[in-house]
Order: C-alpha cells, then sequence, then structure tokens
C-alpha cells in the first residue's frame, strides 16, 4: 500500500447529510454536487468560495451538465432537467416508479451525451443500470444490481467502470462508444471482507480508478490492472464520490456524508458531509 500525503483543504463546510455526486462543469468553472436526502443541488464557486443550492423536491442521486444553464437529474424514481438560473424542475419521464423501495442513485455522461444512471435497494438484487440517449429513449444496461455507484469510461473509450457497492466490487465492461452498449462483465477490484465499500469514482487521463471508500476514509487508486497503487487519507469516515476540476483539470474534489454516523464517529469524523480539494500530480 502505497500511502501518500496530499494536503486536504475544506473548501465548504456543508455537513450534507449524504453530499454525492461531484460534476466539473468546465464552460463555468462550477462544481456541481447533490445532498441526496435533502434533496439540494449544489453549485459551487472555487474562485469564490460561494455555494448555492436548490431544492428540487425529491430524492437526487446525481445530475449531469446538459447545457449552459441546464443539468439533468436522477430522481427518486424519475429523470428531469434543472435549470440553475429559475430553479425550475422539468419532469422528462418516470422510471421505476412501481418500485417504491428502489432509488437512483449514481449517474454521468459518457462522450456521446448519453446520461447513464443506476438503481439502487440495500439488500435485494433489484438495482438496474439505464441508459438515457439524446433521442430520449431509455435503455436498460444492467440488471440484478445492488446498489448501482461510481462509473466512468477509460480515456480511450474503450471500457466502462461500474461499481456495485452492496457488494463490494468494481466491475469493468467492454465498450463501444459507437454504440453505447457494454458486454463481457468482469470483476475489476474485490473488496469482499473489507470494512469499507467502494463509492463514486472516477477516471484520470492514465485511465487510473479513483474510488472514494465509504467507512474508509480515504480514496484509493487504482492501476489498469484493478491493483491499488495509492491512497489518500481523508479527515471523514464516509467520502462517497470523487472528481477532477479547476482549470488544468488537477484538483481532485470529494464529497462526504454524515449519514448514519453515531455521536462518537461524528466527534472522530467532524467534517462529515464537508467538500474537500486536493491538488494533484496527474
Amino acid at each position: 500500500m502505497n500511502l501518500k500525503q496530499y494536503q486536504v483543504k475544506n473548501v465548504l463546510e456543508a455537513r450534507a447529510r449524504l453530499g454525492e455526486g461531484p460534476v466539473w462543469d468546465y464552460t463555468n468553472n462550477l462544481l456541481y454536487w447533490v445532498d441526496i436526502y435533502n434533496h439540494r443541488v449544489h453549485q459551487f464557486n472555487p474562485a469564490t468560495l460561494k455555494d448555492i443550492f436548490f431544492d428540487v423536491g425529491d430524492v437526487v442521486g446525481c445530475v449531469a451538465v446538459k447545457s449552459e444553464n441546464t443539468l439533468i437529474m436522477a430522481l427518486r424514481h424519475s429523470l428531469a432537467f434543472l435549470d440553475t438560473q429559475t430553479g425550475v424542475v422539468a419532469p422528462i419521464m418516470e422510471v421505476e416508479r412501481d418500485m417504491p423501495s428502489n432509488r437512483f442513485n449514481d449517474g454521468k455522461c459518457d462522450s456521446k451525451g448519453r446520461f447513464w444512471f443506476g438503481s439502487m435497494c440495500p439488500n435485494k438484487f433489484q438495482g438496474s443500470l439505464y441508459r438515457y440517449d439524446l433521442d430520449g429513449s431509455l435503455h436498460i444496461m444492467e440488471q440484478g444490481l445492488m446498489i448501482s455507484n461510481g462509473l466512468g469510461w477509460s480515456p480511450d473509450g474503450k471500457k466502462f467502470y461500474l461499481t456495485d457497492s452492496g457488494v463490494q466490487k468494481i466491475y469493468v465492461y467492454d465498450f463501444d462508444d459507437v454504440t453505447g452498449d457494454i458486454n463481457n462483465r468482469r470483476v475489476f477490484v474485490d473488496l469482499v471482507g473489507e470494512s469499507f465499500s467502494p463509492d463514486g469514482l472516477t477516471v484520470d487521463n492514465e485511465g487510473y480508478i479513483w474510488s472514494a471508500m465509504w467507512d474508509g476514509w480515504c480514496v484509493i487508486r487504482y492501476n489498469l490492472l484493478g491493483q491499488e497503487v495509492l491512497r489518500v487519507q481523508l479527515p471523514v469516515q464516509r467520502p462517497t464520490s470523487c472528481c477532477f476540476g479547476g482549470n488544468d483539470f488537477s484538483q481532485l474534489y470529494v464529497t462526504s456524508a454524515s449519514i448514519g454516523l453515531s455521536e462518537e464517529e461524528i466527534q472522530k469524523s467532524f467534517y462529515s458531509g464537508d467538500l474537500f480539494c486536493l491538488n494533484m500530480d496527474v
């Protein structure tokens, strides 16, 4: 294990219940992230350290940038657009409304602008992964998941990564960038037996995976073979996800959660729910 010390900046004392899903808007130099159970989509400006949020009226699992002032969101059982100038939520479609114990979780856009998002149901294998295309069509890409989570693509567009936090595994698939198809699933990282679980992830320009570890106090970097090459310690027990941002994409933003922690654990992890930033060398 390669433990490397980085300066961890607490850039926003948000005290979120379940901070998640950071995404960098490079056209406006803003960071969007969500507080799932507080129904909030946050807009953080690193230049001013100012954070505003939109109450979207429902559990919000993830967002992605659609255009300059519009986000696409996966809510509890639906997709919707959010106007970041007015705060207006415009419904797109309902999905899994007949599965009340499910909710949508992590999601991202691929290089062709298709929106991928997954559902979760703790202790049951009834989550699915979906792909919403630019023509408005919806496709089921994977089924039988417990907690569909961190996802991403290799820089060459040939591999797709998907986390199932419920079984403590990160999978890798072959990916067709033209058609958006995935196949040949295999285990990329297996953390079964560990005291922590892989949560949200991002991919760097070398194709290495960075995975936030729920209950692990860290973010772990994996090489192309799924081997741990770096572990970055964090001051919170439950980091939830990460993404690269900044002018040269060398800053790693990390969200975190306070939900489910005991009073004793909160004292040890006082900054739980805050937003962090690290200057990286990748």
